[in-house]
């Protein structure tokens, strides 16, 4: 099993053994949204999760996965699962900051720029993650990071005043707030939307993860990237605390299992990150230089 699927088995298998039923062999399903593509990595990685979970339980939980916010749209996410409307999900963390600061402490510029910086940041902030979300009837399971930020544009972007007057996707409070002050357009863009937002003249110019660059081909439609390494933001993935119940044919097993691999696996995921961070910065290095087709390639290794 890959580390960054083991490490969100073990959460997810931590939280539900918690509140496990005894209906021995009764089946629970759960739906839940996420808001990137299929061939994004956190989604395939939470295709993989679901399956282990399914696996780890005998079949007694299955996790049906509704990606690029076909079921709720990556706004609605986290208070649809709050609702009971879907009993898990995953949303950007920073996207909360205006319900709390805690949310938006891995998306201050250039504090942790590196993946273990990022996981650093996220055992320093943990506790008070989960307390928050807590508050909110949600139990945190799991966090995963983006590799870090770049800056993509269609013109080459040698000062902070080459930005000026560009409009500029931003994608949390933090990036608006980065765009202000260069003197950009700040415009509220989703992933998916990204090629038709370039193509239209929606926005000209973004920080965002290599990966990101690489799963939406910004090749097609951007000529300029600078690895500025800003901020490394990560996925938060939850549950509804309290009101699911699951009914694993071996809950005792859930447990036990959990509460050892939980702490093992979320180490996992940021070590997986760590390996592909230089790889997917090199294939960007590409997109720089115009050389599509290596490029291209690179994208082609990951997605």
């Amino acid at each position: 099993m890959h580390h960054s699927t083991k490490f969100a088995l073990a959460a997810a298998a931590l939280a539900f053994a918690t509140t496990a039923s005894t209906a021995a062999s009764a089946q629970t399903r759960w739906d839940m949204p996420v808001p990137y593509g299929d061939t994004n990595f956190h989604t395939q990685n939470i295709v993989q999760f679901a399956e282990d979970v399914k696996a780890a339980t005998d079949g007694g939980l299955e996790i049906t996965v509704h990606s690029s916010g076909s079921l709720f749209k990556h706004p609605d996410i986290k208070n649809a699962v709050r609702q009971g409307l879907a009993q898990i999900g995953e949303v950007l963390g920073s996207r909360l900051s205006n319900e709390d600061p805690i949310y938006e402490v891995d998306s201050i510029p250039f504090l942790a720029t590196s993946y273990d910086d990022a996981k650093k940041l996220y055992d320093a902030s943990k506790d008070q993650l989960a307390a928050k979300l807590q508050e909110q009837g949600l139990q945190l399971l799991f966090s995963v990071p983006w590799p870090p930020q770049g800056l993509y544009s269609k013109k080459e972007i040698s000062t902070v005043d080459d930005l000026k007057g560009l409009k500029m996707r931003a994608y949390n409070a933090a990036t608006e707030r980065l765009a202000q002050l260069a003197g950009a357009l700040p415009t509220q863009v989703e992933v998916p939307d990204l090629p038709t937002a370039f193509a239209t003249g929606r926005v000209e110019a973004m920080i965002t993860s290599p990966s990101t660059g690489a799963n939406t081909k910004v090749w097609d439609f951007l000529s300029h990237y600078s690895d500025t390494q800003a901020l490394a933001p990560a996925q938060y993935g939850f549950r509804e605390q309290g009101r699911v119940r699951c009914t694993a044919r071996r809950p005792e097993g859930c447990r036990s299992r959990g509460r050892s691999h939980c702490r093992e696996a979320g180490l996992g995921g940021f070590r997986q990150g760590n390996r592909g961070q230089d790889e997917y910065s090199e294939g960007e290095w590409h997109h720089r230089h115009h050389a599509e087709r290596r490029a291209q390639g690179r994208a082609g290794r990951y997605w």
